[in-house]
């Protein structure tokens, strides 16, 4: 059964098919993975390399994959549903398929080695743009670009090599210069293909437009390589864009972009212990209500991050000791009713001093300082389960068990409680 390439595009006479994929589960445990069984037709459609869809679920779903491509397996590491992948497959098409200007699928992959560039050309629109290498499969596909993989080049390498040994039966110089003529001839094709991508408009404006997209495309490529540094360097870049953000005044409305920053570094769960350190001094309870937003992007649900701001609390009040450590518990109580810190995780960090962040001695000083809050908190969960306790109480004590002659079972019947009290205790002068 055949869809169309586009999935968005509900008509039926759309030109552009592609068959369903087919996804086979093998093996068991372990050694279970996912076979798709046609994925060499499904790439055909697309005009891509059956490796690219491939190794893209494999970096989408966080599962390694194997090429068998003697024998057209393509395999996925794990048990996938085919509906599930089939919807993984219409995302890759929207990302490295479709032209961008006419989402016509009619469009071939550029690589260039030495720049580390993808261009996509459409040959509907006459379009040529550049990918976003951020994604991981960019890397993939500088690595191993598509004409490596096409069967037409493959094809021509054949044809060259009888060429080759025709030349050689013959012996004559003549086929020494073909020869020569044969192995400069593809580099010759590259630089008119090179030449072909700048013999565009000569306009002002396309000249502009083509200047934005090398630059814009030079920034992704900085950005792909960004994930290869180690964690140290991917903090200290987190650190100096929200330092940046801050110094040119655009911090207030910058929440969502630091927290897509501290994503696309893979640094999320550190960004409240970056924040803290740039956006906090010895006036923190203000500035809790003025960048709450902030913080909670990281902090909502993130037991993880939650760590990290209390770490970075306990180097803010070293840097502030006089004027902080009094205020501790003062300063938990604002996290804490900002919804920036859960209960149970300052109950944790308070059973245990740590010198990660501090020295044992000043841990040791803060952790006595909040030590009323945290009192003040566990006496509160003791509360709200001991008026759960006594609820249960009550509505075990409206409980009479009924016991019956004829029936063969016991049988609870839930009985009001009686005012007889009440009742014998009247006021005459009320009557």
């Amino acid at each position: 059964m055949s869809v169309n390439v586009n999935r968005n595009v509900s008509d039926q006479f759309y030109r552009y098919k592609m068959p369903r994929l087919i996804a086979k589960v093998e093996g068991k445990g372990n050694g279970i993975k996912t076979v798709i069984v046609n994925m060499v037709d499904v790439a055909k459609a697309l005009n891509r390399p059956p490796t690219y869809p491939t190794k893209y679920f494999g970096c989408e779903l966080g599962a390694q994959t194997q090429f068998e491509a003697k024998n057209d397996r393509f395999i996925v590491n794990g048990s996938h549903e085919a509906n599930k992948l089939q919807d993984m497959l219409d995302v890759f098409i929207h990302k490295f398929v479709l032209c961008s200007e006419c989402d016509n699928p009619e469009t071939e992959l550029h690589v260039n080695p030495k720049k580390q560039t993808i261009g996509s050309a459409c040959k509907a629109c006459g379009y040529r743009g550049m990918l976003d290498t951020r994604h991981k499969l960019c890397t993939f596909i500088l690595k191993n670009p598509p004409e490596s993989d096409s069967s037409c080049v493959k094809e021509k390498k054949e044809k060259d090599k009888k060429n080759r040994k025709k030349d050689k039966e013959n012996g004559s110089g003549s086929g020494e210069a073909g020869n020569h003529n044969d192995i400069d001839a593809p580099d010759a094709v590259d630089g008119e293909e090179d030449d072909d991508d700048w013999a565009e408009e000569t306009t002002e404006e396309a000249q502009r437009r083509r200047m934005e997209e090398i630059s814009e495309h030079a920034k992704n490529l900085t950005l792909s390589e960004d994930l290869e540094k180690t964690l140290e360097e991917r903090v200290n870049l987190f650190y100096s864009f929200v330092k940046q953000k801050k110094e040119s005044g655009t911090i207030d409305s910058a929440d969502k972009e630091i927290l897509a920053e501290a994503e696309r570094l893979d640094v999320r769960a550190m960004g409240p212990l970056i924040l803290s350190e740039l956006l906090f001094n010895e006036n923190i309870r203000d500035q809790i209500k003025k960048y709450k937003r902030h913080f909670l992007r990281f902090c909502h649900n993130d037991k993880k991050a939650q760590k990290y701001l209390l770490g970075g609390f306990e180097c803010l009040v070293k840097l502030h000791q006089s004027q902080l450590l009094p205020r501790v518990p003062i300063i938990l109580k604002v996290l804490y009713d900002s919804d920036l810190l859960d209960e149970d995780v300052i109950l944790t960090w308070a059973e245990k001093v740590s010198k990660k962040y501090v020295s044992k001695e000043l841990a040791k000083e803060i952790h006595a300082k909040a030590a009323p809050f945290v009192k003040w908190l566990k006496e509160a969960e003791e509360e709200s389960e001991g008026s759960e306790e006594e609820e249960e109480e009550e509505d075990d004590e409206n409980v009479e068990v009924v016991y019956s002659s004829s029936a063969r079972e016991l049988k609870v019947e839930t009985v009001k409680p009686q005012k007889a009290e009440e009742d014998d205790d009247l006021d005459i002068d009320a009557i």
